[in-house]
């Protein structure tokens, strides 16, 4: 679910008082979107707003989001996007987060 690996070199290029910020800005700006995407889903743009997501959780390793995003996406280029299913997509960000947010907090990232 979260490559832990990829996250402790994050925090090694950035440094972990930027970690800390990157973190922030990626919780707020995918909580956006998904929020957006829940409320008010548009057919036309879901194909971007899922490639969006998907280079956001892989910038931060969330691997199995980043796959549910791929899936979605590309059914949006097949110009299938009505086949997407977004609350499985929406349950693994929130699993995701919390699995991150816990990991964080007993150091799996130091």
């Amino acid at each position: 679910m979260i490559d832990w690996s990829h996250i402790k070199t994050l925090r090694e290029e950035v440094g972990p008082e930027d970690f800390d910020d990157v973190v922030e800005i990626f919780i707020e700006e995918v909580t956006e979107t998904i929020d957006r995407m829940r409320d008010e889903p548009q057919i036309g743009t879901l194909g971007e707003d899922l490639h969006a997501l998907k280079g956001s959780a892989l910038n931060l390793g969330f691997t199995q989001f980043a796959e549910l995003c791929q899936i979605g996406e590309t059914l949006a280029a097949d110009s299938r996007s009505e086949e997407i299913d977004l609350p499985p997509i929406f349950a693994c960000y929130n699993a995701s987060k919390a699995a991150f947010l816990a990991g964080l907090k007993d150091g799996e990232a130091a």
